[in-house]
């Protein structure tokens, strides 16, 4: 994961305590630049409005989440796909929980998509998305955890439906996974074994 600057690092915390406090329709480019001090400018050095800054604060998620998978991957002591799938499922867990700021966000941007920017913020966190969950899967077959033949783009992409359907039915429900992280865990285990 590329290291953010300071400033943009600042923009994308402001952005998700304000939308945790007011919720992504009321936060606004305004709010951003009056909590953080910094002028407009630096705002729009960064970023051209308040869908592509949350488009990026996805994204952001995305990469935490792959850095911490290669960080566990990568440890001597890790063995198979156990502990590996853990990790992605604790944290797709916590991203598809109702309340959850990506969560949020992903709904929010999802209900403008009638906006052809929008679309196109949402075609591209999708794409960069599945080419992640296609990367780990790689890892996987490389590590001989993952069966080599397996069609790696339909195991990304059965993941990403996966992953959507659970934010579907959490924000439906609103009251709680039907399943813990332990048992996406194991799903996913299954999955691709």
């Amino acid at each position: 994961m590329a290291q953010l600057n300071e400033s943009f690092q600042l923009i994308l915390e402001t952005a998700e305590a304000l939308i945790r406090e007011k919720g992504c329709r009321q936060t606004t480019l305004q709010d951003i630049i009056s909590r953080t001090g910094l002028s407009k400018g630096a705002i729009y050095h960064y970023v051209t409005g308040k869908d592509e800054l949350l488009g990026r604060l996805l994204q952001s998620r995305v990469e935490q989440t792959n850095a911490k998978f290669y960080e566990v991957v990568d440890h001597p002591d890790t063995k198979g796909l156990e502990e590996p799938l853990q990790l992605i499922a604790e944290r797709v867990f916590g991203a598809v929980q109702h309340d959850d700021v990506t969560n949020q966000i992903f709904l929010y941007l999802l209900s403008r998509m009638d906006d052809r920017k929008v679309s196109d913020i949402m075609k591209g966190i999708y794409q960069y998305t599945l080419d992640t969950c296609s990367k780990w899967i790689e890892a996987g077959q490389r590590a001989g955890v993952i069966p080599a033949a397996a069609d790696r783009m339909q195991l990304a992409e059965g993941m990403m439906m996966f992953m959507y359907g659970l934010r579907v039915q959490n924000t439906i429900l609103q009251d709680g996974s039907r399943m813990n992280a332990h048992e996406v865990t194991q799903f996913m285990f299954r999955v691709l074994r």
